[in-house]
């Protein structure tokens, strides 16, 4: 049951930001053209992400700054970090933080394809459950994420996959994540 409300919460998700963002689309954007001439500082984008979730005895919240060097109008990389803290009342709580080297190439102005490799820490303090003593779990978790989406002047939509995706050790669910990425 939970799966297909997180299915179903996902699809709306993209059909939505879709719509905010097909009517911004251009076909040819002259801030996307990369002047080979300028200097190194001009060449560099920054963004990254913010997620924040609350819910009944669950909190979730995420920073996540990144920039990119555009190397050409066709290829960038780049640096992100990552800090995150997690936390189920009266269950665990978990300090995330760790960071990223982004490959991004852009076949076509409208296609981003990336590759991300993720090096993140996890601490995590589990609470005292019935007859099972509190313990804490500290480990390094290694994510390279694969992924394509449609993009539209500074804004990139679509979905990445964790190819080195383990169940047991993961941060998330899934292997697959929907991203929405935005440089500046």
């Amino acid at each position: 049951m939970k799966k297909i409300h997180l299915s179903i919460v996902f699809k709306s998700f993209f059909v939505i930001l879709i719509s905010l963002f097909s009517n911004l689309t251009i076909a040819q954007d002259e801030n996307n053209v990369i002047d080979n001439n300028k200097e190194f500082w001009d060449k560099v984008q920054f963004g990254g992400g913010l997620g924040l979730g609350f819910g009944s005895g669950y909190t979730d919240i995420s920073v996540m700054p990144s920039a990119i060097y555009n190397v050409n109008e066709i290829v960038a990389v780049g640096l992100g970090l990552q800090f995150g803290y997690l936390s189920s009342k009266n269950q665990y709580h978990s300090y995330i933080y760790g960071g990223s080297l982004v490959g991004l190439v852009n076949p076509i102005p409208e296609m981003q394809l990336s590759a991300e490799l993720e090096q993140v820490r996890v601490n995590t303090k589990y609470e005292r459950l019935d007859n099972v003593p509190g313990y804490s779990d500290n480990y390094w978790n290694t994510a390279l994420y694969l992924g394509a989406g449609y993009r539209t002047g500074s804004v990139t939509v679509g979905g990445r996959y964790d190819v080195l995706f383990n169940e047991k050790r993961s941060l998330y669910g899934s292997a697959f994540m929907p991203f929405v990425r935005v440089y500046f």
